[in-house]
């Protein structure tokens, strides 16, 4: 699941390359600059003179603490765009969103960011980029910032809106008694006027903003990051380096998913807590934890983070040593091949060509006139379109489970938010890793040729997709809701007691679920199930609310506050497993799907055909995705929240119909995935007749997917 969230991040690694261009050569100073910018004198004999010795090279000037200040930076980017997917049925039902718009908050993060990323191989060379990373950053901080900041200037979160403040909130107000219509009504036109239309559109708005704002800042971050590295890195170091910045980058999802496990356990409003204190407990379903706090301490971390790129300077000297332990295994591997080393090096300043060469020379109008040429060129390759399509469906497939993945576990099985996160957290993300991991490993172990790469990848999506259809029989029936959900085969409660609401007069909006325990049945408030008295069990470690004399129960009750418990909840833990074995078989074809891309067009249009790949997954994938996922799941709702007349969050969906059509929208994206796979498998069986000659399946003599039968054999190597 967590492959999209990788994914991306490498997509804009490759994309990087198109802020190299001239600048590389420029970037590597003369001895002379070298010196003069360490503080270094040249002496007789080689030896640096006794001034000079104090003068020791600032820490500012070492790439590998760049290496670690950007990796702790791209980590913390990744944690604060995470965090919102974790919280983000809490966040709906704080703010009455639906899953659409929920979506659609999550998909503005990207918003920003497409429209932008397209000009930073225009600006990368014209720039001081590590001071436009720290801006960057700074902005993504603002943006956590505000996320945060509708907690603050909202009203106090009251999660019973018919009952008044300076009373304990689930006592009468949510009881049959014959002054209850009156005082609802009342209540219920206070609360309307105190919570208008334009306050909340106003909150929904800021947040819009903020996550905008997210993706603006995020911009210059990878892309300029990987780019300094890569110029001033030594060119034996800087693909150590660049696999350094994605492992610990890899785990900011992670960090994302667990630290909303941890805080979705505190109460939203702990920093403003009523006297009386609170009678919920984490298992209510109107339970709203700390969402904001994680936004605030994400952006503290950012802050932090970003502090030392404002002292870094624009041209560093480049490094001139190999690291001492990768000396050693180099060494060891030629003397078992026969090819040196050394040729490795010379292989990186021929990568500058195409539009990554001349962009940097360009105007903004050129640049503009060059971009839709290349782009069309690019898009004429068939194997590059087909991978690119079955990109798309894999990252439709993440970006949805990464965003609604806690809300359907939270649903579904009947789990805490904090337990969904915790999951999520500790299981998927270690799989889109080691998935990623081995198919690299697969690809460098057994030599694939680009043939096999694409038949390793239609593997890894059939099992993949052979995993998820147990999925669809694993979760827990809909509850049976009095007058709302009627399971077959049994008496609907409010039937058994025609009329029995009638003189309580309940309030449409209240939502405080109580359960009897005999029939199994709930009901939406102690008033709908006509309970008229309140009795509070002490134990040692907690206290239990029961309520009696309920007119529309057999025996007049008592029933239990709090939603009725599920008796499938076990399945959680096997429908996970499942579920991080489909993500390891996902995740394997990420490296050999990138194979196929890189040798999938001309030679000149490499660098920027990942960037038009990234732009493109951005676009189809990133964006509409989260809101199609939120679409389908509001479609399964059967009661709706009413907050002043408008329709809010879910308050139950059948699960049933949940469950189909989120997994039955996983097994489409997946489908479409497999079939792109074949495909491509198809095309490369036939050029390889056509042409007549066999694949060379060995190191680097591996035939290009893009070359014609026209081109000569030296012009079809990598």
């Amino acid at each position: 699941m967590r492959s999209g969230f990788l994914g991306r991040q490498t997509f804009q690694a490759e994309y990087a390359q198109i802020l190299r261009g001239p600048m590389g050569e420029e970037a590597q100073l003369s001895d002379k600059d070298t010196k003069a910018t360490m503080g270094i004198e040249d002496t007789p004999g080689g030896k640096v003179s006794p001034d000079s010795q104090s003068l020791r090279p600032s820490v500012f000037h070492s790439i590998k603490f760049f290496l670690l200040c950007h990796s702790l930076l791209q980590l913390v980017q990744l944690m604060i765009s995470g965090y919102l997917k974790s919280s983000i049925s809490t966040v709906e039902k704080r703010f009455g969103l639906s899953s659409q718009t929920s979506g659609l908050l999550v998909a503005f993060n990207e918003v920003g960011n497409t429209a932008l990323i397209v000009f930073v191989s225009y600006f990368g060379s014209r720039v001081h980029r590590p001071r436009l990373i720290g801006c960057g950053a700074i902005l993504v901080a603002l943006g956590a910032l505000l996320m945060s900041l509708p907690h603050f200037i909202s009203e106090p979160y009251h999660y019973d809106r018919t009952s008044p403040v300076d009373t304990p909130q689930d006592f009468k107000a949510s009881l049959c008694l014959p002054t209850t219509s009156a005082l609802a009504s009342a209540l219920s036109n206070s609360s309307c006027s105190s919570y208008t239309e334009a306050q909340h559109l106003a909150l929904v708005g800021i947040m819009f903003t903020a996550q905008t704002l997210l993706g603006v800042g995020g911009v210059p971050i990878q892309p300029f990051g990987i780019s300094y590295i890569d110029d001033f890195a030594h060119d034996s170091n800087s693909p150590l380096y660049l696999g350094i910045l994605f492992a610990v980058t890899m785990m900011g999802p992670g960090m994302a998913y667990g630290l909303g496990g941890f805080i979705l356990r505190l109460y939203v409003d702990i920093d403003r807590m009523p006297e009386g204190g609170i009678s919920l407990t984490s298992k209510d379903p109107r339970w709203v934890g700390a969402w904001w706090l994680g936004f605030l301490i994400s952006a503290g971390a950012m802050a932090l983070a970003a502090t030392p790129y404002f002292f870094f300077p624009r041209k560093m000297p480049k490094e001139k040593n190999e690291l001492h332990f990768r000396r050693r295994v180099l060494a060891i591997i030629s003397k078992k091949k026969d090819s040196p080393s050394e040729q490795s090096p010379r292989e990186f300043p021929e990568k500058k060509d195409g539009l990554a060469r001349v962009a940097p020379d360009l105007t903004v109008i050129q640049f503009i006139k060059v971009f839709p040429r290349v782009l069309l060129r690019t898009l004429r390759h068939p194997i590059f379109l087909l991978v690119v399509l079955s990109q798309v469906c894999m990252s439709s497939m993440a970006a949805g489970m990464a965003t609604f993945l806690p809300k359907f576990l939270e649903r579904q099985f009947s789990i805490t938010a904090s337990y969904a996160n915790m999951l999520i957290g500790c299981f998927s993300a270690p799989s889109a890793i080691a998935g990623i991991i081995l198919g690299g490993v697969l690809v460098k172990r057994l030599h694939l040729c680009p043939m096999r790469c694409s038949a390793l990848c239609l593997l890894g999506m059939l099992f993949c997709l052979l995993l998820s259809l147990p999925l669809f029989f694993m979760g827990c029936p809909t509850h049976q809701i009095a007058g709302i959900i009627h399971q077959p085969g049994t008496r609907r409660g409010l039937e058994l007691f025609p009329g029995c609401m009638e003189p309580c007069s309940c309030p449409s909006d209240d939502f405080n679920p109580v359960c009897d325990p005999s029939t199994h049945v709930e009901y939406l408030t102690p008033c709908h199930a006509g309970c008229t008295n309140r009795v509070v069990q002490e134990a040692l470690d907690k206290s239990q609310v029961f309520y009696t004399n309920c007119s529309c129960v057999a025996g007049g009750g008592p029933v239990q506050a709090g939603s009725c418990d599920s008796a499938c909840s076990h399945l959680v833990l096997p429908f996970m497993f499942l579920v991080c074995l489909g993500v390891v078989m996902a995740c394997v074809t990420h490296t050999p799907s990138f194979m196929l891309i890189l040798r999938g067009v001309k030679k000149e249009d490499k660098t920027l055909a990942v960037g038009i790949q990234f732009m493109l997954l951005r676009v189809l994938a990133w964006m509409p995705s989260p809101v199609i996922h939120g679409s389908a799941i509001d479609t399964t709702c059967v009661h709706w929240a009413q907050t002043c007349g408008r329709r809010a969050v879910c308050r139950y969906y059948d699960h049933d119909l949940l469950r189909n059509r989120f997994v039955g929208l996983q097994f489409f994206f997946k489908t479409g995935s497999l079939a792109c796979f074949a495909l491509v498998l198809a095309i490369l069986r036939q050029q390889d007749k056509e042409e007549g000659t066999k694949v060379t399946c060995s190191g680097l003599q591996q035939q290009l997917l893009a070359s014609g039968p026209e081109k000569k054999p030296e012009e079809s190597t990598v």
